[in-house]
């Protein structure tokens, strides 16, 4: 196995890298579909032919782009599902979700690749080492292999174990006893309470994004006022409202003079934080918390020791809850999944002293 080319390939033709993503992307959701079919009728050989099919014609155009990254992760699945379809094993949720994982990790470590971002979280040679011992498996050891190859790769046990455990909660955070400004929380609040109000989408988005921040804050000993982070919670993106609703609410790809809009909102609501007085170290997270580390972020493009910690977890959080969304059609677990790997795989956007509390956060709160 050339481990160079799942961790850092030496890639030139990054148009043929942009070509091969957008084939990928086309044909994923009949991918899933499949899937989703041979889970009801786990021994349709048809369905099990076109699976066969489409996996060997991502394999063949991965080759013919020589994007050899493609190729070592298909090939060993395409191999699984030879052995399906010549009825060498048989169908199963675990197998379902183990090709459903492999997809996910190539469009996520393509969709690298084209902006230039590293591989490393994305685990890709543990994936491949797995999926080569999962092909070669006699039937009786799928399922333990199978088991095996997804903790590895995500730190998290199969969907099924994750779908019998307590579900992801939405609860309020911890105080300080001298808790004060009771009064300007609860405005702060109603103003969330109406951003949620304009989208179906975003209902209990602010109690998931509280939760998610103030149990990271107290894995790190609470070295951030919780009570200063909850009102940065519920007024990060009330500058949203100051925009056109056509821009905020957009589901599809915006123009470059609406990402210029957009950048406005942090000012917005940290400006309305600014002028009451108690709430300058709320304020200040809201306007930093899409700066990144690296200095590529807005508004000032600060780098890492000038970012608050505050907006440093607010930037994971707010992150998270976002590819949660945009991935929602996978449900739920599966998205969570996904939006872990992309936080984790995103090292230069987001504050590494928090990436590991954020974990502890998601394996706690979904894990028995």
């Amino acid at each position: 196995m050339n481990i160079q080319a799942l961790v850092a390939p030496n890639l030139t033709d990054f148009h043929a890298l942009d070509e091969f993503l957008e084939s990928l992307r086309d044909t994923n959701p009949s991918l899933e579909r499949n899937i989703t079919r041979l889970k009801a009728l786990p021994g349709d050989e048809e369905i099990v032919d076109e699976l066969f099919r489409a996996l060997h014609n991502i394999k063949a155009e991965a080759m013919a782009h020589e994007l050899e990254l493609a190729t070592l992760i298909i090939d060993p699945i395409e191999t699984l599902v030879a052995r399906l379809r010549d009825r060498e094993i048989v169908f199963s949720g675990i197998l379902a979700e183990t090709i459903l994982l492999t997809i996910d990790r190539l469009e996520l470590a393509i969709e690298n690749l084209a902006t230039r971002q590293p591989l490393d979280n994305l685990r890709l040679p543990g994936l491949v080492q797995g999926l080569r011992n999962l092909a070669a498996a006699p039937a009786g050891d799928i399922a333990r292999i199978a088991g095996e190859l997804i903790r590895t790769v995500t730190d998290f046990g199969p969907l099924a174990e994750l779908e019998k455990s307590a579900p992801l909660t939405e609860t309020e955070p911890l105080r300080h006893s001298s808790a004060w400004n009771s009064d300007d929380l609860m405005f702060f609040r109603s103003l969330a309470d109406q951003l949620e109000n304009r989208s179906p989408l975003f209902k209990g988005r602010t109690l998931r994004l509280l939760h998610l921040a103030s149990e990271a804050n107290l894995v790190m000993g609470r070295i951030v006022d919780p009570v200063q982070l909850e009102a940065a919670i519920y007024m990060h993106d009330i500058g949203m409202m100051f925009l056109p609703e056509s821009v905020w609410l957009k589901l599809g790809a915006i123009t470059p003079e609406e990402r210029a809009l957009l950048r406005a909102h942090p000012a917005y609501a940290a400006g309305i934080l600014s002028r009451i007085k108690g709430w300058e170290a709320a304020a200040e997270m809201v306007a930093q918390h899409h700066e990144m580390p690296d200095g590529k972020g807005y508004p000032e493009g600060l780098l890492s020791p000038s970012i608050c910690d505050g907006a440093k977890i607010l930037a994971i959080v707010d992150a998270f809850e976002s590819v949660m969304l945009k991935h929602a059609s996978r449900g739920k677990n599966r998205s969570l999944l996904r939006a872990v790997a992309e936080i984790n795989a995103c090292d230069n956007q987001f504050a590494l002293e928090w990436i590991k509390p954020f974990n502890q956060v998601i394996q706690r709160t979904i894990q028995p």
